[in-house]
């Protein structure tokens, strides 16, 4: 890969990973209700979803080539319900009081995620496919470069997302409601997005 394809690969990786998304917008609203115990958790079942999904993408990408690329699109159905699941607990459970019982901010729920992440799981199809597979001389090595390169825009955005909100805690600690239900509907609106995009 050349320096200039390296240094646009980066860009767009900075560009799609910090933007509000799925996984951003969880890691950020488990942060502001659960705290830092149950954020990290939940952070680290993102990390081991991401790296579960993207190392499939780059097998299937490598193996198939751009062929599986319209199937993908499937994708978005089970990630748009999940996520509008997790929407739906974020605004039932608007309670000031949480308790390991009741926290949705679980490792699961992290992996689960970013398994189910539609907008993740597209951005490392189209990544493949526009900065890999053109190339006729493409190795498995530069698979595995770029593979490690979206940790920047998967886990990397994702605990600035969660740090932002760790951050911002003690200044909502007074609307436990109001932050539940923007977080919800924020959520909610990603996985409209998904379904229309």
């Amino acid at each position: 890969m050349s320096l200039a394809l390296l240094s646009k690969l980066l860009l767009y990786i900075v560009l799609v990973g910090f933007t509000p998304g799925p996984a951003n917008i969880y890691a950020l609203s488990c942060a502001l209700k659960y705290g830092r115990k149950h954020s990290m958790s939940m952070w680290l079942g993102l990390v081991a979803g991401f790296t579960i999904a993207v190392t499939s993408v780059a097998v299937v990408s490598y193996i198939l080539g751009t062929a599986m690329g319209h199937y993908v699109t499937y994708l978005k159905y089970p990630g748009a319900a999940y996520i509008a699941w997790l929407a739906w607990g974020m605004v039932k459970n608007t309670g000031e009081n949480t308790t390991q019982d009741d926290c949705k901010c679980t490792f699961v729920n992290g992996m689960i995620m970013q398994l189910t992440n539609a907008k993740m799981i597209l951005f490392a199809f189209t990544t493949f496919g526009t900065f890999v597979l053109p190339d006729p001389n493409h190795t498995p090595l530069e698979f595995v470069i770029v593979s490690l390169l979206l940790y920047i825009a998967g886990p990397g955005a994702n605990l600035v997302w969660l740090m932002l909100g760790l951050w911002l805690r003690p200044y909502f600690t007074g609307y436990h409601r109001t932050r539940s239900i923007v977080m919800g509907v924020a959520l909610l609106a990603c996985a409209v997005l998904i379904l229309l995009g």
